[in-house]
């Protein structure tokens, strides 16, 4: 599963976006130095691409209690339906991944996750998770082990009801 932190480094970042076509991504923290990291929210990729074209919120590496945010963006300026200028994005994209003075700079992504995002639990009912992916419109779902911990992403194509009846005819076959 690819997770982001509330504190993303920018080079990071970018080579996950130009890496993966990901529509979210679960967002984690570590809530003590010895504790494991939890599920925080989620944040979609289109709001992680608009945040990156505002190189004036980045930072550099600091402890996390100093890191401010005291100048986040308005929801309007993140939200968007589709990227305005794609060719741009992918030349951004490149620039922070091989200039080496993003390595430094990180962005701290709490203002812009959606903390009240779904999860469901590792062994949660496939017939519920269907059930909630239509009724709330959803794209994606964090699953979480009893931790809080994230396992795994369901999307909506993995509930689509042809590939799902031929893994479970293949997998019925197996056994």
């Amino acid at each position: 599963v690819r997770v982001l932190h509330l504190k993303e480094n920018i080079a990071s970042l970018a080579q996950l976006l130009a890496s993966t076509s990901h529509g979210g991504f679960p967002v984690v923290c570590r809530p003590k130095p010895d504790h494991a990291e939890v599920f925080q929210g989620t944040i979609k990729r289109l709001e992680l691409c608009m945040l990156l074209e505002n190189e004036h919120i980045f930072e550099p590496e600091t402890n996390y209690e100093s890191f401010s945010s005291s100048h986040p963006l308005s929801y309007e300026k993140i939200t968007v339906e589709k990227l305005p200028n794609l060719s741009c994005l992918t030349m951004l994209l490149n620039r922070y991944t091989t200039d080496p003075r993003y390595q430094q700079l990180f962005i701290n992504l709490e203002p812009y996750i959606n903390k009240s995002a779904m999860s469901v639990q590792a062994h949660f009912s496939l017939q519920r998770t269907y059930i909630i992916f239509r009724t709330l419109g959803l794209r994606h779902l964090t699953v979480v082990d009893p931790q809080n911990q994230v396992v795994g992403v369901i999307t909506r194509k993995d509930l689509m009801p042809f590939p799902l009846e031929e893994r479970l005819r293949l997998q019925l076959a197996s056994q």
